[in-house]
Order: C-alpha cells, then sequence, then structure tokens
C-alpha cells in the first residue's frame, strides 16, 4: 500500500497546467511582444483608426496565439526523447505521459487550424505567414536541423521571427516596408545571441541529447566571437528604422551596443557560466524594452495623431 509522500508524488497536474506547458505558455507570451509591436506600428506608420482596426486586432491576438500553442505542441511531441534526458525539459507532460500522444497531436492540429482561420479573417497574407512560421518551426527546424546541424539555431530563428510580419500584415499587406522588416531582421539576429546563452549554460544538457548546438560543438570561444558578429548586425539593423523614427533608431542603437559592449567586458571578466547567464538576462531585456518602446511609441502617435 502506497504512503502519504507516494500518493503525492504520483499525484497529477492540474489539466490547465498540464495543457500549458504542452502548448508553451511562457513562449507564446514572449512571441506576443513583437507580434504587437509590428500590428502597432503598421496602424501608426499607415495613420489608421485604432478603433476601427480593432476586429483585426483580436483575431491577430487570438490566431497568433492558436498558431505558437501549434507549434510548441508538435515541438514537444518529436522531441520527446531528447526532453527525456535533459534536467529542463524531463517535466514536460508528453515526456510524463500526462497527455497522451493522440490528444497531444490532436490538440495541435486543432490549434493550427482555428488558429490559421483566426488569421484569415485578420488578413489572408497574415494566415499565409502564421503557416510558414509554423511550418518553419516543425519542419526545417524540429524535425530535421535541430539534431543534425550547428546551425539549428539560424534556421530556427526565421520561424521566431515571423510574429512582427503577422501582427503587421493584419494590418497592412505591405511587409516590404524598412520599418517591419527592421523589426524582421532585429527579431532574426536576437536570437543567435539569445540561445547561444542557453547553449552555454545548458552545454552538458545538450551535449547528452546529442543536440549539436554551437557551444557544445565550437567550443566558447567560437560561440563568443559568432555572438560578438551577430551583435554587430543586430546594432546596423537599427538604422532600418530611422526613415520612420530617430527615437526608435537611437533606442535600437543603444540597447545593440550596450550588449555588445556587455559580451566583451563580461568574457574577459567572468567565467563563462556567469557571461552566459548575464547575456541571457540582457537578451531578454533588449527585446523587452525595445519592443514595448516600439509599441508604446505607435499607440501614442495613433491615439494623439503625432
Amino acid at each position: 500500500m502506497a504512503n502519504k509522500h507516494e500518493e503525492i508524488t504520483i499525484q497529477k497536474q492540474p489539466m490547465t497546467k498540464i495543457l500549458a506547458a504542452t502548448v508553451k505558455t511562457g513562449i507564446i507570451k514572449s512571441n506576443l511582444i513583437p507580434m504587437f509591436a509590428g500590428l502597432t506600428l503598421a496602424i501608426y506608420t499607415y495613420d489608421l483608426d485604432l478603433i476601427d482596426q480593432i476586429p483585426n486586432i483580436f483575431f491577430a491576438l487570438i490566431g497568433s496565439i492558436l498558431v505558437m500553442g501549434a507549434a510548441g505542441a508538435f515541438n514537444n511531441l518529436y522531441d520527446r526523447d531528447i526532453d527525456a534526458v535533459m534536467e529542463r525539459t524531463k517535466q514536460r507532460p508528453t515526456v510524463t505521459n500526462e497527455i497522451t500522444f493522440s490528444k497531444a497531436l490532436w490538440l495541435a492540429i486543432i490549434m493550427t487550424i482555428a488558429g490559421i482561420i483566426s488569421l484569415a479573417l485578420a488578413s489572408p497574407l497574415a494566415s499565409i505567414i502564421g503557416f510558414a512560421g509554423l511550418f518553419l518551426y516543425v519542419v526545417p527546424y524540429t524535425m530535421w536541423s535541430k539534431r543534425r546541424t550547428v546551425y539549428n539555431t539560424e534556421i530556427g530563428s526565421l520561424s521566431g521571427a515571423t510574429p512582427p510580419l503577422i501582427g503587421w500584415a493584419a494590418i497592412n499587406p505591405e511587409i516590404t516596408h524598412p520599418a517591419v522588416l527592421g523589426l524582421f531582421i532585429i527579431t532574426i539576429i536576437w536570437q543567435m545571441p539569445h540561445f547561444y546563452a542557453i547553449g552555454i549554460r545548458r552545454h552538458d544538457e545538450y551535449k547528452r541529447a546529442g543536440v549539436p548546438m554551437l557551444p557544445v560543438v565550437k567550443g566558447i570561444k567560437r560561440t563568443y566571437w559568432q555572438t560578438n558578429f551577430y551583435l554587430v548586425l543586430l546594432i546596423l539593423t537599427s538604422f532600418l528604422f530611422s526613415s520612420l523614427s530617430m527615437g526608435l533608431t537611437l533606442v535600437s542603437f543603444l540597447l545593440g551596443g550596450g550588449w555588445l559592449a556587455l559580451s566583451i567586458y563580461g568574457y574577459h571578466k567572468m567565467d563563462p557560466e556567469k557571461w552566459a547567464k548575464t547575456m541571457f538576462i540582457y537578451s531578454l531585456l533588449h527585446m523587452t524594452i525595445l519592443f514595448s518602446t516600439v509599441i508604446v511609441y505607435s499607440l501614442v502617435g495613433t491615439i494623439f495623431n503625432l
């Protein structure tokens, strides 16, 4: 007969927590920030009425949540084997069987269909971009490159950079505007220093799981130089905002410059673990501050007709 302690340890989590972990709600929340940045910036750029755009905003929000959640569920299903040997992922419901394979698969399929339909109600282009982002994340990244090449982060970054395009396309189909291209390219480049830092912090776990992250395959020094290369590109990308706002250009430039300075200083003054942790924290601050600034700038400009 099981004792009280054993009964507690085998209790399942509430279904809400199981579903949240299956669709990766943390990643959904973080990706909604650049989506809203693209959406609000499009409203401001084309001098549209905010109230008139509420239906598009609603469908873009719901559609993005569903498509991102579907991508997370598909990823969890495919990566069950490697998730089981990594400390930070071994408690995922798809690993512990708190959610069955078939239920998780149906959840992903239903969310995909509902998400694409919702985005289509905002605009056909938003729906196409949403599907492209989902496909890129599941097939080229999760099913192919993640386990095969050191460039898995670069390949996966294409999918991770679609949220601002989805937001912009939900409002206006002109996705070649320098401002949204700036958001798109910044989001691509940002992911390399961010995930390289995670790769260093979780070096042993990725090595045990056989995931060829750059720090695992090429070492810390190569990761340092490649990180700085992308940070220089990130700084240069700031000037894509210059046609719209020198204020946004300056914020982006200073955030990128600060990140590069931190990388150079931290690499020479800290041990690799501390340097990676500092870089990871700064990456989150960079993304939050930059895209929040874009959202506030756009909303203030729209509401007050600036």
